[in-house]
């Protein structure tokens, strides 16, 4: 379960970089990337990786 606060990629989309996560509500992750700003991904779809750095 990703929560605010916690360092995600996106696979499908590794130029975008290192994101943060700003919310979850139903499935939809809110992400603020550093290289392609804040995305709304449908985490039924789209599995991001938490980052441990």
């Amino acid at each position: 379960m990703l929560e605010p606060g916690m360092l995600v990629r996106n696979p499908n989309a590794p130029d975008w970089g290192i994101g943060q996560v700003q919310s979850n509500i139903g499935g939809r992750v809110t992400v603020n990337f550093a290289e392609a700003g804040k995305q709304v991904i449908d985490g039924t779809h789209v599995r991001l990786l938490q980052v441990f750095d």
